[in-house]
């Protein structure tokens, strides 16, 4: 993986070298992963390590996605982390501790909803999904690029002309 760097017009330099993903509302709608998603995580496993965070509202979210990405989660290239769901520690907070951990300004983050405003208003670069589940005011609020579909998300940041074009200054 060699990352991805943005050179922003008037703006700054992203250097990325991982992406943070929310998965409910996020790659998934009702707890499965939404079409067209499997390929482009595997396409950018290239560039990124992927980290996938849930409180698997639904339930199964790790053998949704080893069911679509299975060489990608053994190789360690998609790591799905389950946040612990302890009332002493928020999942905001823990998602925000999670890309501190990381490096903050190394991360590219992607959520929709309450659960993500910190760690997208922390992060490198954010992309708030408005998809089929919807968003949180304030996840839009904090977010760098909002688009209307994962696949949108994701494409930018395939083809990352799209994210220079729509941060420049």
């Amino acid at each position: 993986m060699h990352g991805i760097t943005l050179c922003i017009p008037g703006g700054d330099v992203i250097s990325l070298r991982h992406l943070v993903l929310d998965y409910n509302g996020t790659l998934a709608a009702g707890g499965k992963l939404l079409p067209g998603v499997a390929e482009r995580l595997r396409t950018l496993t290239k560039s990124l390590q992927i980290h996938v965070l849930t409180a698997d509202t639904y339930g199964g979210a790790k053998g949704n996605l080893k069911s679509e990405l299975e060489q990608e989660l053994d190789s360690g290239r998609i790591a799905v982390a389950v946040l612990t769901g302890n009332p002493s520690v928020s999942g905001a907070r823990e998602k925000l501790t999670f890309i501190q951990k990381l490096g903050e300004k190394s991360c590219c983050a992607v959520g929709n909803g309450v659960i993500d405003k910190l760690m997208l208003e922390a992060a490198g670069l954010s992309i708030c999904v408005m998809g089929p589940e919807g968003c949180s005011p304030g996840a839009f609020s904090v977010s760098d690029i909002c688009v209307s579909d994962i696949c949108d998300a994701l494409d930018l940041l395939i083809n990352p002309h799209g994210c220079v074009a729509t941060l420049r200054e």
